[in-house]
């Protein structure tokens, strides 16, 4: 299914549903009144944002630090093997639900409701922003805590009562420091709506993905492919594509372009890889004939997901669209320069410290929010088209000037 598909199915559908779930909720907390929460056997659920699994991941690591807690997951298939990047959650504990049709999606809800309650899941976490159709699975999970966001005393975003642990949704701080108050919740570090609770040191470190050598010696090979005449120059990542969830973050491929002929002519040492799913390649390859250059290479569909993060460590850079490689570089030391267009880095930076935003933060910006579940009709699209390659491609010349006097 599509994402409008998705979203219409959520608004509909889902108000009424959470509606008559709620009815059964308060008459089942009647004769089962809310307790301290139950993190012995947890169950995340985050089901359409691959970035998403690795900014969660600190949360989630605090949690089975300071608990014991056994860790599970939920995730739709197409995005489970954003998991594999730090491997936190063993696979067994992954449910990879089919978002293909109506059907798959329905048989895919009961055997969730099955795996839950095989896996005596005793306490569910939602990491969606104000999705009725995660919070129909946490109540659907049988499990008796179940935490999320909540809008409270703000308007909308109805999906009924289902939560009985909520959190404040703040809009104002980065995703990351919500998912620790989720897990503050759960830990009851706190008993009410509001996270009081302030941070610790560590709380938002992110763990370094580790890498066995004979990857990183076929993503070698990989690019000795892609590029025959290649020894060892500079390895640089373009990543012109985004998701289909939010095409607006797509940067125009002429940029692109632009940039990556100016860093060529100016550097004979590097290579550029454009790298991208195997359904992108078009897309990609039209990036790369805009330039005429050898070195400048399409690597769509090349590589496997678990090849990306040893590409990551061999690279010099990455250049990309806010998108889930971004996140997924960010457990690795790699410089990452982001272009933030309807979305802001001050709620989705990549963690880790290595990322550097290229964002015009228009009076418009964001556009997409929680609020409006990260839906926008804007078709010029100015933060985005209108962050000049001039203004890029000096950056990226000046890191690389850096990096040869370093």
């Amino acid at each position: 299914m599509n994402v409008n598909a998705m979203r219409t199915i959520d608004k509909w559908a889902g108000v009424p549903l959470c509606f008559l779930a709620s009815m059964l909720s308060r008459i089942r907390n009647m004769f089962s009144p809310k307790k301290i929460p139950n993190t012995k056997r947890t169950l995340f659920i985050e089901l359409s944002e691959m970035g998403s699994a690795v900014i969660v991941d600190p949360a989630m690591r605090k949690l089975k630090r300071e608990t014991g807690a056994e860790l599970f997951f939920a995730i739709f298939k197409d995005n489970a093997k954003s998991l594999e990047i730090l491997n936190t959650i063993p696979q067994e504990n992954i449910f990879k639900m089919n978002s293909n049709n109506l059907v798959a999606l329905f048989f895919s809800v009961l055997s969730f409701m099955s795996w839950c309650r095989k896996k005596k899941i005793t306490c569910v976490i939602d990491l969606e922003l104000f999705s009725r159709f995660t919070a129909l699975l946490c109540f659907v999970s049988g499990a008796r805590t179940r935490i999320g966001f909540a809008s409270f005393h703000d308007e909308g975003l109805y999906r009924g009562s289902l939560v009985n642990f909520p959190v404040r949704y703040n809009a104002h701080v980065h995703i990351s420091v919500n998912f620790i108050s989720l897990v503050n919740r759960a830990m009851y570090k706190f008993q009410n709506p509001y996270a009081t609770v302030p941070l610790i040191e560590g709380d938002l470190d992110l763990a370094r993905a580790v890498v066995p050598p004979p990857l990183i010696a076929t993503v070698r090979g990989k690019i000795k492919e892609l590029y025959p005449t290649w020894r060892h120059e500079k390895v640089v990542l373009f990543n012109v594509n985004a998701s289909d969830m939010l095409p607006q973050r797509r940067w125009q491929q002429e940029n692109f372009a632009a940039v990556a002929s100016q860093l060529l002519n100016q550097f004979n040492d590097i290579i550029i890889v454009a790298t991208g799913a195997p359904s992108e390649r078009e897309y990609v390859q039209k990036v790369i004939d805009m330039t005429h250059n050898p070195r400048f290479v399409n690597s769509a569909g090349v590589f496997k997901f678990n090849e990306l993060v040893p590409l990551y460590y061999v690279s010099t850079f990455m250049l990309t669209n806010d998108s889930g490689p971004a996140h997924f570089a960010s457990v690795t030391p790699l410089k990452v320069f982001v272009l933030f267009g309807p979305e802001t880095p001050a709620l989705y930076g990549p963690l880790g410290g290595n990322a550097e935003p290229f964002y015009l933060g228009l009076p418009c910006s964001p556009c997409v929010s929680a609020a409006n579940h990260r839906k926008t009709t804007c078709l010029t699209r100015p933060c985005i088209t209108t962050i000049a390659p001039e203004w890029v491609g000096a950056r990226l010349v000046n890191y690389l000037k850096e990096r040869e006097v370093a």
